[in-house]
């Protein structure tokens, strides 16, 4: 009798575990941004292509005067050849393009 009782409250445990469970990740999944947002934000921003706001906006560190520069100095010397070239722009460094690369793309 004490071995189905304790079995009983087991299922019982696990049952509302599940439920409990399964409650918890459809308010996740509802409370989570539409899959085209997270595309958006997952892809990579074209250095060459890119207006001054759409640097700013997509690289962390990088205000609108400096995505400015980075716009200039294209216009100035043309397409960038490759990710690495931003180190030419004024104000622009390592730490920089280092903590962005994941977000750029030529």
């Amino acid at each position: 009798m004490f071995k189905q009782s304790l079995n009983a409250i087991y299922l019982t445990l696990a049952l509302g575990g599940a439920f409990y469970t399964h409650s918890l990740l459809a308010a996740e999944t509802a409370s989570e941004a539409p899959a085209s947002q997270v595309t958006t934000q997952e892809q990579k921003i074209s250095i060459n292509e890119a207006s001054a706001e759409q640097l700013a906006a997509a690289m962390n560190g990088i205000g609108l005067k400096k995505a400015q520069s980075i716009v200039s100095y294209r216009e100035q010397y043309g397409p960038f050849t490759a990710i690495e070239q931003l180190k030419e722009v004024p104000g622009i460094g390592n730490a920089l393009i280092e903590r962005n690369a994941s977000r750029l793309k030529l």
